[in-house]
């Protein structure tokens, strides 16, 4: 495996706050003597990419910044589609490579065929936030973090060699791991549950447990991920349970508590249920299958699915990064906890009907329908999130919070079609079907696209722009 056939990517729709997410892991990697390919592949519309690219030349780099934008992608598109030799299918390519959070990690992984990639999202930061005494862990644990207010002091910024910890691991057989991985059959977290990663409930603190089991030694890691701090992997129902916890806050949207890491330790597994597309490094040497194309925020689930095949496995690197959820350009709470919503139920769905998995995609036999049953389970448990939101409102504190509540619950009324189970149920339908459409049609024409990119890439490489900025 060559390892310095590797790309650091940062997707992004944020193009106005990216350069110092490309400055900050830029240092990062020069400090640790590393020399990194770092490519922004930006969902951005027109508008804004003129608007904002300047802000991307201004950088200063140690290495080499590429940046793939919405002009690069149509042309990108256009030359998928001129070898296809079919109108019919046009549609399908755009979905799959459209302005979402799939869409913009399948440009990523089409960009890196033939080599690894690792790749952090633009809120991203190369450290983690730590206790400053950390304890040990328990016997299977292989992580350990708390909430803590923003306000805390003493809490310690702590950086480890990402790039490092990747190549350690990605593309390796298991007996070629350093000594220090655990090894297990998964991991559970305390805090959710085990196939969806829905919240169980807000909790103070979290633990990573490995479930023991056998691991091939001749398995091979194809999926990787650090620790990380800040959000972790938070519910946005979560941030609301803050919110309506803290007597004192008046936006539900900016979070006054911080997860940080106790102590954590690196562990290789034969399934990953908690797979974090946002930290995470992919052996992507002979292609991969793609991220579900869909802007419900599960695109990463099929990673979780296809990682259970044998001679396959993913690994907990030795390193950990800190997340600080930029709120610029974000969805309404409400909207978010929509989205979750709706990508459980789905989830759900999926993993039930699973039919085969091979080196390229996962196949799966549900084919959208949503029950009476499956839509009054989700208005039940929103109505009585929505009840607790109601009833906050004549004990708040101040008239900035009771307007803050008040603006939530009708809010989470409005994204739920005003909780009228019927019309809940047939719009439902009709977004549960459209992307279980797209995502089975992107599946089977994925294997097509990386042939065709995979030559293409060899021959003259995909449309990209060097960007013009100064070097360190």
């Amino acid at each position: 495996m060559d390892t310095n056939n590797l790309t650091f990517a940062i997707p992004t729709n944020r193009l106005r706050d990216v350069g110092d997410t490309v400055e900050l892991y830029d240092q990062h990697f020069w400090r640790n003597g590393h020399s990194v390919r770092i490519v922004v592949f930006d969902d951005s519309s027109s508008v804004n990419q003129e608007k904002y690219y300047p802000l991307l030349e201004q950088t200063h780099t140690h290495n080499e910044l590429y940046y793939v934008g919405p002009r690069e992608k149509e042309q990108f598109l256009a030359y998928l589609n001129g070898r296809l030799h079919d109108g019919r299918l046009e549609g399908l390519v755009r979905n799959l490579f459209r302005p979402s959070y799939g869409g913009n990690r399948n440009c990523t992984l089409m960009y890196t065929l033939g080599g690894l990639l690792v790749s952090s999202d633009d809120d991203m930061r190369p450290y983690a936030l730590m206790e400053p005494s950390p304890e040990s862990l328990e016997e299977d644990e292989i992580c350990h973090g708390r909430l803590h207010k923003s306000s805390k002091n003493g809490l310690v910024h702590k950086s480890f060699d990402i790039m490092a910890a990747f190549k350690d691991v990605l593309g390796k057989r298991v007996a070629d791991l350093p000594e220090n991985y655990e090894r297990g059959e998964l991991v559970i977290d305390s805090a959710m549950e085990l196939e969806t990663n829905a919240s169980k409930g807000l909790t103070i603190e979290n633990s990573l447990v490995l479930q023991r089991g056998v691991v091939s030694e001749t398995a091979v890691v194809k999926i990787a991920q650090t620790f990380r701090s800040g959000t972790s992997d938070i519910d946005a129902i979560d941030f609301v349970e803050m919110f309506l916890a803290d007597e004192s806050q008046t936006d539900p949207d900016v979070l006054n508590d911080l997860y940080v890491l106790v102590n954590f330790r690196p562990a290789v597994t034969n399934t990953n249920w908690r797979m974090d597309c946002g930290v995470a490094g992919y052996d992507n040497t002979f292609g991969l299958p793609p991220f579900f194309p869909t802007r419900l925020r599960f695109e990463d689930y099929i990673y979780r699915l296809w990682v259970q095949q044998g001679g396959v496995v993913a690994a907990h690197v030795d390193a950990a990064q800190h997340h600080t959820r930029s709120i610029y350009m974000r969805n309404p709470p409400a909207a978010e906890i929509f989205n979750e919503e709706v990508s459980n139920l789905i989830k759900r769905k999926i993993k039930a009907s699973v039919t085969r998995v091979d080196e390229l995609s996962v196949g799966f036999a549900y084919d959208g329908q949503v029950s009476a049953a499956d839509a009054q389970e989700v208005l039940d448990k929103i109505r009585n999130l929505h009840a607790r939101a109601e009833k906050a409102i004549s004990r708040a504190a101040t008239l900035e919070r009771a307007d803050a509540l008040r603006l939530f619950a009708a809010n989470l009324e409005k994204a739920f079609y005003g909780f009228e189970p019927d019309f809940f149920q047939q719009n439902l339908v009709r977004i549960v079907d459209d992307v279980v459409s797209v995502i089975k049609g992107s599946i089977e024409l994925w294997p097509t696209l990386i042939e065709i990119c995979y030559f293409q890439k060899q021959r003259h490489g995909l449309p990209q722009l060097r960007v013009g900025n100064q070097r360190a």
